[in-house]
């Protein structure tokens, strides 16, 4: 494969300035989180990211996008309370997200579709801060109206206090799944203090910070001021007022207050005075986490400095505890804006972001203890696409979209002379910049293979270009008229199909419509897209009710993140984010000489009686398929025989075909009749249609989608034989490539990985060779018999049920082998010997009174009891896969070619990062190119495809001038910050 390193594709990402768990933490929770929880952050570009933790493999599912002039400041979660549905059971209360930004609205995120829900504005000044009240439990009071005597149910819902810069508190309800405003706390005085932070102390107790260097506390019943704390004057030689940047509140009541003086305050709860401060930053404290137990907290500030303080005992018997500053880390490198926590028994993490665009996951219990997590900046869907046959490059970001022409590599080597007088053409060239109209920002964008054709779309509209090239080695766009309503509804994805005659849209609501395109027979016009679409279907599901106490996502599960085409263009494959693959074929042959739409009428012997289900079938597909050109798209009717995964699918890819399949024999174009006056074939697609499939915990699986089973690959390489250092990458993947030989006879199948920081090759014309096992397993290249099989399934029934299900708890995370699941959901656990030292990391144990035959155990280490059982596992899991594939022993490392020259099996690199995409440029298995003359003149070999790797590094990217404190001289030289004498 051959790789063009490209880093000047602009896409700059956006400052995080907010971060929300979608739930409170709770230590009484022994799992690692509930199914339904979430991380939002919140970007300067006024995007929202919704990550799914994982049980600590964190996948970013899906981005609200945001729009021009837009900024997200705040971000809250709520609960409703719990309901009944018709039959009388409970079910979980709706989870709802709230934002502010650089306005006076409140707006209200609808998760199934990613678009602002509802507004609220009212008469008062622009939103700094928001909070949301602490969720009580949802039990129902009987109270009497006072109005007309009647007894009536109160329900429990959660209130939005709001800060403005005019001073004025503004609280906001959510009851009956509606965003109202609900009454004022307090009028802005004579002088106007802008409240910067909020938070609430109890279920009627607010606290805000304000700009003129003062906390207040009200009382939410009645609006009553209850305590006002001042900080005193600004520091000597600066300003007057002291900024209160944070405020937060410990369960046990005590307040803590983060300032522009780079100072931590802790107040107390009852009297409202000040306890303790401690000066820990050179510059302003910008945003402070406290944990679930009360006994750490974070702060984070323009000085881009992690600090975190413990409570410690007092000293002397009778002596208050103290807090103390215990560590800080530079994990950012720039001001750290946003701050939040999310604690279990099992999980205590610490998210945090700020101007330079990386969230970090920072473990709290284990801090010091574990390695920290960055996520990654750039998003999970690589906002790239690609036309191989004309080498060009389409990226987009906001509302701009950019083609370039990438040069490609020399077909004949040339001597180092001729480089010297032959003149080299530029490595690439812009030859078209799109800017859409509008606020929106772009959500999709893709380019035919030829490039003739892109399609841009954003949640108002849906844009398509006819491409011509022109004299100067540029491109001349010509908007193509889209007369089917598609235009004006927007869609969140966009695909042509590989035949370049189908349309794939999906709207906000999931909705999948196909659209068909037909080229006209002048090749100076433009092609045409018919006014009628396909309406397709997905199959109804029901997936796993939550817990009435986690809450509900609602229709959120079944958005649609990944669609993909076969090779043929005739099976469409569409998953979702709770593991549920919807397919659907192109059924009949192309007949041009027929009408190019024919609605098909409906049959006559169904019963007219249902009038409850008539409106709904006339417009199924199943029922009344629309006929284009003798062909209509159905859904696959082995399509309930596909499973449902674990896990959202992150990759969904067909395999290529080497070269494209002609018509079948026989399939003739079919002549109409008197009865049949639109006959149509009715025959199934008999291309590839080997599916294949990762999930967010990076299992692997293929399918053979006609046939609705698991591939015989994927059957004998399951997730288990896959490389242990695959296994334990935790970036999230991002796409694929296809790499296969042009050549009939060419063994050549192999796909390309890659994530934000790593690049795996993964050959599927063989096997995954047998990882390396202890002794006890069956590592011979003998056979392995039925006696010995047979031997290893006679275990014990309880202790086998066991570590199979501990084996499946540590390969579902997708994080690797045993051990990953002990750590809190940051990075991985740091060795002993790279510990830190530090009191009461080891102790001794000692037999008898003379201390003979001492030993040092370390005292945080976890020590497995299932060690031996799962060697045992391993060789039976050894054995039947060695059955399975029909052989013995294999190798036992396919990073490595075998002595007679075999090809690897897999291979993989972290010498790209960050990576924002991959796509093919040239080459591949449609290109005659592929087969060239080798080194020596006579044998001739094989060229890999050629693609585009885009790298975003953070160097490159332009961020605003940040904190340098006294003693970073380096640094600043290093910047170019002129320095003080």
């Amino acid at each position: 494969m051959d790789i063009h390193r490209c880093r000047f594709v602009p896409y700059p990402p956006s400052a995080i300035n907010a971060l929300a768990f979608s739930h409170p933490s709770s230590l009484a929770t022994s799992s690692k989180g509930p199914p339904t929880l979430r991380l939002a952050i919140g970007r300067a570009n006024g995007d929202i990211e919704i990550w799914n933790l994982l049980r600590g493999a964190w996948h970013q599912e899906s981005i609200f996008r945001g729009g021009k002039d837009r900024s997200i400041e705040g971000l809250v979660w709520t609960q409703d309370p719990e309901e009944q549905d018709k039959n009388g059971f409970n079910c979980p209360g709706k989870l709802r997200i709230f934002s502010i930004g650089y306005s006076d609205s409140v707006t209200e995120w609808d998760l199934s579709t990613g678009r602002p829900l509802r507004h609220t504005s009212g008469n008062y000044g622009e939103l700094w801060c928001m909070a949301a009240q602490p969720r009580q439990p949802f039990t129902k009071r009987k109270h009497t109206d006072g109005v007309n005597g009647t007894t009536v149910e109160d329900l429990h819902h959660q209130s939005i206090a709001v800060g403005c810069a005019d001073g004025s508190i503004v609280l906001m309800s959510t009851a009956d799944g509606d965003l109202k405003f609900q009454r004022t706390l307090t009028r802005p005085p004579k002088r106007k203090a802008r409240i910067l932070s909020t938070a609430w102390q109890n279920k009627h107790t607010l606290v805000t910070g304000h700009a003129d260097s003062t906390i207040r506390v009200f009382d939410t019943r009645n609006g009553n001021q209850i305590r006002s704390m001042t900080l005193g004057a600004g520091p000597q030689g600066g300003p007057k007022e002291i900024l209160v940047w944070s405020v937060k509140c410990m369960v046990d009541g005590t307040i803590v207050s983060g300032d522009s003086t780079g100072t931590v305050s802790f107040w107390d709860a009852k009297h409202y005075s000040r306890l303790q401060r401690i000066t820990s930053h050179k510059a302003d404290i910008l945003e402070l986490a406290v944990s679930e137990d009360g006994e750490s907290v974070f702060s984070g500030g323009m000085d881009r400095r992690t600090t975190l303080y413990r409570r410690s005992p007092g000293s002397k018997l009778g002596e208050k505890q103290r807090w103390a500053e215990i560590a800080h880390q530079r994990f950012h490198s720039h001001d750290v804006k946003a701050m939040a926590t999310f604690e279990t028994k099992s999980i205590s993490i610490l998210a945090s972001g700020g101007l330079d665009t990386t969230p970090i996951i920072v473990p709290i219990r284990e801090f010091g203890r574990e390695h920290h997590r960055t996520l990654s900046s750039l998003p999970q869907q690589p906002p790239l696409r690609s036309a191989p046959k004309k080498s060009l490059l389409v990226s987009w970001w906001d509302r701009e979209v950019s083609l370039w022409r990438i040069s490609k590599s020399l077909e004949i080597p040339l001597a180092d002379d001729d480089f010297k007088d032959t003149p080299q053409p530029p490595s690439r060239q812009l030859v078209a910049k799109v800017l859409l109209k509008g606020e929106e920002s772009i959500t999709s964008a893709d380019i035919v293979e030829d490039g003739s054709l892109l399609a841009i779309s954003s949640l108002s509209e849906v844009k398509l270009f006819h491409l011509k090239p022109k004299a100067d080695n540029t491109i001349r766009l010509r908007k193509i008229d889209l007369d089917n309503g598609v235009a004006v509804t927007g869609a969140k994805m966009i695909r042509f199909s590989p035949d370049s005659k189908w349309l794939l849209v999906v709207a906000s609501n999931n909705i999948i419509r196909l659209l068909r395109i037909t080229k006209a027979d002048d090749p100076k016009k433009s092609p045409q897209i018919l006014p009628q679409c396909v309406n397709l279907r997905r199959l109804p599901r029901k997936g796993a009710k939550p817990k009435n106490l986690h809450g509900s996502l609602g229709a959120y599960d079944r958005s649609i993140s990944c669609v993909a085409f076969s090779a043929d263009s005739r099976i469409l494959a569409v998953s979702d984010l709770s593991g549920h693959l919807d397919t659907f074929l192109l059924e009949g042959h192309e007949d041009l000489t027929q009408d190019s739409f024919v609605p098909k009428p409906k049959n006559e012997d169904r019963s007219s009686s249902s009038s409850s289900s008539s409106s709904s079938d006339e417009s199924d597909p199943e029922h009344n398929p629309t006929l284009i050109y003798a062909q209509h798209w159905r859904r696959n009717p082995t399509a309930h025989l596909l499973p449902s995964l674990s896990s959202a699918p992150l990759i969904l890819s067909f395999r290529p075909t080497r070269r494209q399949a002609s018509l079948a024999k026989g399939s003739v174009p079919l002549h109409p009749t008197r009865h049949n006056p639109h006959p149509h074939s009715h025959d199934l697609p008999s291309g590839e249609d080997r599916l294949l499939m990762l999930t967010a915990k990076h299992q692997i699986y293929e399918f053979n989608v006609l046939a609705g089973r698991i591939s015989d690959w994927s059957r004998r390489n399951p997730t288990s034989t896959l490389p242990k250092d695959f296994r334990e990458i935790r970036d999230r993947a991002m796409g694929c490539i296809w790499d296969l030989g042009a050549s009939p006879t060419s063994s050549r199948e192999r796909i390309w990985l890659y994530g934000s920081g790593w690049l795996w090759m993964f050959d599927l014309g063989q096997d995954i060779p047998a990882q390396p096992v202890t002794s006890d397993a069956n590592t011979d290249d003998e056979e392995v018999s039925d006696k010995e099989v047979s031997r290893l399934r006679k275990r014990k029934r309880e202790k086998r049920q066991g570590i199979l299900r501990m084996i499946a708890e540590d390969d579902g995370d997708g994080l690797g082998g045993h051990g990953h699941d002990r750590d809190t959901g940051a990075g991985s656990r740091v060795p002993p010997h790279e510990l830190q030292t530090g009191i009461g990391r080891k102790m001794r144990k000692t037999t008898g009174a003379e201390g003979k035959d001492a030993q040092l155990f370390e005292v945080d280490r976890r020590y497995d009891a299932f060690s031996d059982d799962q060697e045992h596992m391993q060789g039976e899991s050894s054995a039947l896969m060695s059955l399975r594939r029909g052989r013995g022993g294999l190798p036992t490392n396919g990073n490595e070619s075998s002595a007679d020259d075999k090809p690897r099996a897999y291979w993989g690199t972290y010498k790209y990062r960050p990576i924002l995409g991959i796509v093919p440029i040239g080459g591949g298995s449609d290109h005659e190119s592929d087969v060239v003359v080798g080194s020596d003149g006579d044998v001739p070999e094989e060229r890999g495809i050629e693609v585009a790797l885009v790298e975003r590094p953070m160097f490159d990217i332009d961020l605003p001038g940040r904190y340098y404190g006294d003693q970073e001289w380096a640094e600043k030289k290093d910047a170019g910050v002129e320095l003080r004498k």
